[in-house]
């Protein structure tokens, strides 16, 4: 039986991301914000994402798909409320969209007051997410610098008054926490502040480090977690051959070549053993860094996973829905956007396949940088949306993207190599010209408003 509910979601995902018509449209209403946060793209190196606004004319160009849509995500990089139209564009998408679908985006909260609640809640917004990344106010205000805890509580207080005045209401008001090693902690406590302030979910992602300084603060490992249930289970196979896995020594076979029986016996045994493992990785089509496994932190792991259980129970105790993101990333990888029938719309009209793929950044995976170039299949004040989507470039890309025939880059023992590291990304070693090995939220580290 679950056989067969396996196959029939990987259809319908499958069926989504080669419809006529995209199901869901995240739409960069405007790239203005009212807060620096140090942890966003658009403070990233190289970014080239510039303040502006979408105009009534590219918005207009996207309606004829709302009667096909699930939903409508009207944010980007930036904050939606500073758009001049973004209450008329939530009551034109309403009129236009199917009633079971719905309509929201996050915000940081800053700006909502008793008038904006109550419009917000007029115009027919189904969904807001409210980014909170602690309640220790010393690390909110870090986190989202020039936000005080105090904003988020009236945010809470106000959206709550507006929906409980209107029969009928549907928004549904949730949080996002960025987790990372100076807030983690922090998620329990969290989670229950929400809930008492009447938010329905929250969702949690991991940081994706835009410089150097940011790798120190990621709270997972770049281990897959097919790699490290191999991985565990060699290292208790050596231990009870009285082997210590740690004494590994990838340079033994090069030693041995100027001084033979230069290498210690013991740890002549345990490159022999990784040589096995390794072989039932290959055979299982596993990529296996073995000396990112061997660095491992494995105490910090443990802990972030008490503190994910830990909020799982307070969400279930307060009867919140949370979202938890991959404590390792996944050896099974999927697309979050493509499968799920996704497009996303630049402020200027500008057509691309996935949030990964949406921006010019630098960011950091492992403790090497990579260069991100927007992936455009067409402009909407150019050419239809509908016309963009059907495109054989843009079919022949969300077909590749929903077999992921990709390799795992972040877990790749030569990485970073010259194809992943070039400028002008051509073709990873499998010849796949889309960049989406090394892609974080394929792995399930990376969540954000979409389901």
């Amino acid at each position: 039986m679950n056989s067969n509910r396996s196959e029939e979601t990987s259809a319908s995902l499958e069926s989504a991301a080669l419809r006529p018509y995209p199901s869901k449209l995240f739409v960069e209403s405007t790239t203005f914000c009212n807060l620096r946060c140090p942890m966003c793209v658009k403070q990233a190196a190289d970014s080239k994402v510039i303040d502006a606004d979408m105009s009534q004319k590219t918005f207009a160009a996207l309606e004829p798909v709302f009667p096909h849509l699930e939903s409508l995500v009207l944010n980007g990089i930036g904050e939606p409320l500073m758009h001049p139209h973004i209450l008329e564009w939530v009551k034109r998408a309403r009129k236009l969209m199917p009633d079971e679908a719905w309509i929201g985006f996050q915000s940081n909260g800053l700006l909502i007051d008793r008038n904006w609640a109550r419009d917000l809640v007029a115009a027919g917004l189904d969904r807001i997410c409210l980014s909170v990344d602690g309640v220790k106010p010393e690390t909110f205000s870090k986190v989202r610098e020039g936000e005080d805890i105090s904003d988020m509580d009236r945010a809470f207080r106000m959206l709550n008054e507006a929906r409980q005045r209107k029969p009928g209401c549907r928004l549904k008001i949730g949080t996002e926490f960025v987790a990372m090693r100076e807030n983690f902690h922090q998620l329990p406590d969290t989670v229950r502040w929400v809930a008492q302030r009447g938010a329905d979910f929250i969702i949690i992602s991991h940081a994706l480090p835009y410089d150097i300084s940011g790798i120190n603060q990621v709270a997972y490992d770049n281990s897959i977690d097919a790699a490290v249930d191999i991985y565990e289970r060699w290292k208790r196979k050596m231990s009870d051959a009285g082997l210590n896995i740690k004494v590994y020594d990838y340079m033994a076979w090069e030693k041995e070549q100027v001084i033979p029986f230069a290498v210690d016996p013991q740890v002549r045994k345990v490159n022999e053993k990784i040589s096995g493992m390794r072989a039932e990785a290959r055979k299982q089509d596993i990529f296996m860094d073995v000396i990112q496994l061997l660095r491992r932190d494995e105490a910090l792991l443990a802990e972030v996973k008490d503190v994910f259980d830990e909020a799982q129970r307070v969400a279930d105790e307060m009867g919140i829905e949370i979202k938890l993101p991959a404590l390792t990333p996944r050896n099974e990888r999927e697309c979050p956007f493509v499968t799920k029938g996704s497009a996303f719309i630049s402020w200027d009209g500008d057509v691309h396949p996935c949030y990964y793929l949406w921006h010019h950044y630098r960011c950091y995976i492992n403790d090497w940088d990579r260069l991100v170039k927007p992936k455009v299949f067409g402009n909407v004040n150019q050419q239809p949306l509908l016309d963009i989507w059907r495109s054989e470039d843009f079919r022949t890309f969300r077909e590749h993207v929903v077999e992921f025939d990709y390799p795992y880059c972040s877990n790749c023992g030569v990485a970073p190599c010259d194809l992943i590291q070039e400028e002008d990304f051509d073709v990873d070693c499998f010849t796949n010209p889309e960049p989406c090995g090394a892609c974080q939220w394929a792995m399930g580290l990376l969540q954000c408003l979409q389901d």
